[in-house]
């Protein structure tokens, strides 16, 4: 519970005077409008003339500013051009300008001797100069860019990712604009629009010095409010008062819009939200609240699909050489991958089809870029060749490489129903909206959440929301598969779930999937081979099982949950840094790179030092920093070094530096050496267990 906050006395009176400097003129209209004779006041025939004539004037600009705003906000806030920030202080210029200002500038662009004016006039007879018509310019001239401010702020707080995965599904740059983006960024659309026609509603300076007041023509409200202060000051409150009530009625509606618009939050389900034997996660798929705008072919709108009873279909059978393209109806077949990736991750991919590659690394080793390269989705690096069932889809636009990506949060779009996420690709690939609803619910079927096909991603769990991502990503028929940490986002239970669902279906999965992942479980259970990356470079590429015996990696090895440590070979083992030797019983020869890997079930721990001549070769005294359970096995780490009397370690190791070393024992043996974190213990290790890699 929050607590409130008394603000102090030194800023509380000025901000009282702050609202009643704003409040006290407000207030003067409220008092001396005539409110007896209000309503005749108002349906005068003059001012229900200038009353519809501003609605006019007000209404053309504000479409004018979105036909021209709507592009000039999407530059702004997606693309980055030389001038950009002297492009954005055009756009604030006019809110700044004093409004006759902006007036004498339209009448030198825009008049019959100004800059465009003149050609306007004689080459197609257009005259902007008191006229209606120059009314409306005026008017979007000024009000332009509360649209633009507005929108663009919505759009940068919009994550690219969905308009990233729209794309990797097959939709074109337009169809994900008009689909993804403007859906989603639709409340700051709307913000932004009122306050422009609230704006061009009000506006009078750069009017009556660029169109003139002429009644019936360029009179608007504001302007006959000017007229009626010089002979009748009560029908000027009268009029005031109206334009306060509209000015009033759009700040409501917008109910604090404005001052949010510059951010698109994602919307994480609700607590208890979906089925709770549904996989469900600690994270769900992100997004904006339901019904932010329209969709195309009213995709949002699809009721729900009644559960079946039946059992899941068999995957689809490939149609499709590996050469070409899927069409319409048709599953992509077996394709392999080639590609040449360089810039800040080179690498070089050889696939066959059919195959999973887990992607492995280090936080920052380029294992997300080397997606997006592929993808051609960053100007990090480039796949070039990139080569898909031998066909070279480099110079292709992403939308028409046959790649799916799934991101790491899924990117649902929060829009859109389970279903309607899910056919999106088959929809952007020209497939009938029946048909790829069918194929849609028989994907959503197959991974366990078919009965979930109308709800939205809000209303999912985690482990929900990813399988549903998963479906639309497999329902695209691609042909190359990308999963970036699918799923991280999940608890324990869930990601077991997820993890045998997407195991099943890569196994019939025709193309190539490459997995990035941090989880060796992952990595090991869902991948034919394992690529590792450190620094954007692939330091080994090999079987799982190769992996586990002899990674080459420091990384990899921690990863699998072994002992790995770097130095340099010598004579009968490794000389690691700090000067500590370890004896390993097939050495490597002496001066080359090692690394020396040893499985934390074969350090043995004793409360002192191992008697001479003992079968360990190696042996360190150590402190024990952490102690953590393990399933039914508790995972013991030791920083190790030299022993306190400076002696040297058993079998000649031992010396000045320290390390880290993880031990295995059981709960029994921990509770008679006497196991607790700071107490002094020593580890040793045969050396028939150390193993050597060269580096």
């Amino acid at each position: 519970m929050s607590r409130v906050r008394r603000a102090p006395a030194a800023l509380l009176l000025p901000a009282a005077a702050a609202v009643a400097f704003l409040l006290v003129p407000l207030a003067g209209v409220l008092v001396r409008a005539p409110w007896p004779d209000l309503a005749a006041r108002l349906t005068d025939p003059a001012v229900t003339r200038a009353l519809s004539l501003s609605l006019l004037v007000s209404g053309w600009a504000l479409l004018l500013s979105l036909l021209l705003g709507v592009p000039l906000a999407w530059v702004l806030a997606r693309t980055e051009f030389p001038g950009r920030a002297v492009v954005r202080s055009l756009v604030l210029l006019p809110m700044v300008l004093p409004p006759t200002v902006a007036g004498v500038a339209l009448l030198s662009g825009f008049g019959r001797r100004g800059l465009l004016g003149g050609v306007l006039e004689d080459r197609f007879s257009v005259t902007l100069p008191f006229s209606t018509a120059g009314a409306v310019v005026a008017a979007a001239f000024v009000s332009l860019p509360f649209l633009v401010i507005s929108l663009e702020g919505t759009l940068a707080g919009l994550h690219p990712r969905y308009e990233e995965t729209a794309g990797s599904l097959g939709a074109s740059p337009l169809r994900v604009f008009r689909t993804v983006t403007l859906p989603m960024v639709a409340p700051g659309l709307a913000a932004g629009a009122a306050l422009c026609w609230a704006r061009a509603l009000g506006e009078f300076g750069a009017t009556i010095t660029f169109a003139g007041n002429l009644p019936g023509r360029t009179q608007t409200l504001p302007l006959q409010v000017y007229l009626l202060l010089q002979d009748d000051p009560e029908g000027a409150t009268a009029v005031s008062l109206l334009l306060l009530a509209v000015a009033l009625a759009v700040l409501v509606a917008l109910r604090g819009r404005w001052a949010g618009a510059g951010a698109v939050r994602d919307a994480r389900p609700r607590p208890g939200a979906g089925t709770p034997a549904d996989d469900a996660g600690t994270a769900g798929a992100a997004g904006t609240p339901e019904g932010t705008g329209a969709v195309e072919d009213a995709e949002a709108a699809v009721p729900p699909a009644a559960p079946r009873a039946t059992a899941p279909p068999p995957t689809p059978s490939s149609t499709l050489p590996s050469g070409g393209p899927a069409g319409p109806g048709e599953h992509a077949g077996a394709a392999s991958l080639r590609a040449e990736v360089t810039g800040s991750t080179e690498v070089s991919l050889d696939v066959g089809a059919g195959t999973t590659v887990a992607v492995v690394g280090p936080n920052g080793a380029g294992k997300t870029t080397l997606l997006r390269a592929l993808l051609g989705i960053t100007g990090r690096a480039a796949a070039r060749p990139l080569l898909i069932g031998g066909r070279d889809v480099s110079p292709l636009p992403p939308h028409r490489r046959g790649i799916a990506w799934v991101p790491q949060d899924g990117a649902l779009f929060p829009h859109l129903t389970a279903l309607a996420n899910t056919a999106y690709g088959l929809r952007a690939q020209g497939v009938p909206r029946a048909r790829a609803h069918r194929e849609a619910q028989e994907w959503l079927d197959r991974l366990g959440v078919g009965r979930l096909a109308g709800r939205r991603p809000a209303a999912l769990s985690g482990g929900q929301a990813q399988r549903v991502a998963l479906a639309r990503a497999l329902a695209a028929r691609p042909r190359l598969l990308l999963l970036d940490e699918p799923l991280a986002a999940l608890d324990q239970t869930a990601r077991a779930h997820v993890r045998h669902a997407l195991r099943e279906h890569l196994a019939g999965f025709g193309g190539v999937c490459l997995v990035v992942t941090h989880d060796p479980v992952e990595a090991l259970s869902l991948a034919g081979r394992i690529l590792v990356l450190e620094e954007g470079r692939a330091v080994q590429e090999a079987a799982p099982a190769k992996i586990a015996r002899h990674p080459r990696s420091p990384w990899v090895a921690r990863m699998l949950g072994r002992n790995a440590w770097t130095g340099t070979a010598a004579d009968g083992g490794v000389a690691l840094p700090g000067g500590t030797r370890l004896v390993a019983a097939e050495p490597l020869p002496a001066g080359s790179p090692a690394l020396a890997v040893v499985a934390p079930e074969a350090v043995a721990l004793h409360r002192g030092r191992p008697a001479a001549g003992s079968s360990p070769r190696n042996a360190w005294p150590g402190t024990v920093r952490e102690v953590t359970a393990l399933g039914s096995r508790l995972r013991v780490l030791l920083t190790a070094g030299a022993p306190e009397d400076g002696s040297g370690g058993t079998g000649g190791t031992g010396g000045p530096g320290g390390f880290d070393v993880i031990a295995e024992i059981t709960p029994a043996s921990a509770a008679e050496l006497g196991v607790a974190e700071g107490a002094r213990m020593w580890a040793s290790v045969k050396a028939t267990e150390v193993t050597l890699v060269a580096l």
